[in-house]
Order: structure tokens, then sequence, then C-alpha cells
């Protein structure tokens, strides 16, 4: 199994999860912002630190199990992590808090 097929089995899983909150009306449009955000600003953090983990000799990936599509040292592939990351905890977090009524009760 390459990295690819991985990220597939974990961002379908994440993406199913968010699809169900979609479908159940829990996601909001403000949600979708600090998805959106949030996914940008991860992935700012890990083309910094996962190159700088790679070129201080942290660790190494082989090379055998991967696309060899780089951002600098970072593997392409490293970028699904964040990503499947911010779809998965916000749909179960939607998902498991109880539903608040906006409106005041007589």
């Amino acid at each position: 199994m390459n990295f690819w097929e991985l990220n597939l089995v974990f961002l379908g899983i994440s993406a199913a999860a968010l699809l169900v909150a979609v479908l159940a009306r829990r996601v909001r449009g403000r949600h979708v912002l600090a998805i959106v955000l949030s996914t940008l600003i991860l992935w700012a953090l890990t083309a910094v630190f996962d190159n700088i983990m790679i070129a201080s000799g942290l660790f190494d990936y082989g090379g055998h199990a991967l696309s060899g599509v780089f951002i600098g040292l970072a593997p392409l592939e490293d970028f699904a992590y964040p990503l499947g990351a911010v779809l998965l905890l916000p749909a179960l977090w939607l998902l498991l808090t109880p539903r608040t009524d906006p409106s005041p009760r007589s």
C-alpha cells in the first residue's frame, strides 16, 4: 500500500463524516469558512515544519511508497493528513454536540 492509498481511506472517512454533518444540517457558513481557513493555515504549517524536520534528519520516507511530488523536501502526501483532520474533527464536533435552540422558550 502506498501513501496515496492510505490517504484515500483516511480522506474518504473524513469526507463522509463531514457529508453526514452537512446532510444533518449541522454545518453553517461560518463552519465552512473556519474549515477553509484552518486548511490553509495547517497546510502552511505543514510545509514549514515538515521541511524542517526532514532537513534535520528526524525522519525519512524511503521513497518507495511516495508519488515523487514534493513541496520542498515534504512529499505531497503529507498534506492530506491536515486536510483529513480539518474535515473529520469539525464534523465529529458538530455531530456529537447537542443542538441548541436559538429561540427563547416561553
